[in-house]
């Protein structure tokens, strides 16, 4: 699996633009804005767009998905159904955060836990990872040993779980027991920042470090 990292929004929020080299099939994982730079990337990489992987419900990581679905006439996959009210409520959310003005749509497709998604030959495991937002999922790679976790865990921090139906206990849950079974070779692409290992955020997290939750 290739991919390409593209920040958008005035979060400088990581949207990932993905691919199989083989068959130059394309993904964008949580396109939040800035849908014009994604397609010249795309343009400029010979890629051919299929869907729009969606791991939560915040604007900053779906606020571009419903124009550029329509745009290139591709499905909007994921979350999971539990984010159903945080896309019901985009036209507020749009508001609060100062993003430009974004209609209430739903995914094409909802993901449960064990889904499989695919990028041309390229496989990609779905784990429900509540804690964040109830319905956050993660994106697998195994033959790459990469993984999208949206905003679960950053380099050295860990999601916010002060927004409506986040839960610190469920996200401590979601981190050790779906995302560190992976191994800690995995490396990891946040929705923010930095990418890291399991491995490093197991020994130097201060929120999830090993030592801590002994």
């Amino acid at each position: 699996m290739k991919y390409q990292i593209i920040p958008v929004t005035p979060f400088q929020q990581n949207c990932s633009l993905i691919w199989c080299e083989k068959t130059k099939r394309a993904a964008v994982v949580d396109p939040g804005g800035n849908i014009d730079r994604i397609l010249a990337e795309t343009a400029k990489l010979g890629l051919t767009l299929d869907k729009i992987l969606l791991t939560h419900g915040h604007i900053d990581h779906v606020g571009g998905a419903k124009l550029l679905a329509d745009k290139v006439h591709i499905p909007i996959v994921g979350p999971h159904i539990a984010d159903k009210f945080w896309f019901e409520n985009l036209p507020k959310q749009s508001h609060n955060f100062g993003f430009p003005a974004c209609e209430a749509f739903e995914p094409d497709q909802y993901l449960q836990d064990g889904d499989v998604v695919t990028v041309g030959e390229q496989t990609l495991s779905v784990l429900h990872c509540p804690g964040h937002t109830p319905g956050h999922v993660a994106f697998y790679s195994q033959a790459d040993k990469l993984a999208w976790v949206g905003d679960i865990l950053f380099r050295s921090s860990i999601g916010r779980t002060d927004f409506p139906q986040s839960n610190h206990q469920h996200l401590i849950h979601s981190i050790t027991a779906k995302l560190w079974p992976l191994g800690g070779e995995v490396e990891f692409i946040p929705g923010h920042g930095p990418l890291s290992t399991f491995a490093q955020e197991r020994e130097h997290n201060p929120f999830v470090a090993d030592q801590l939750l002994l």
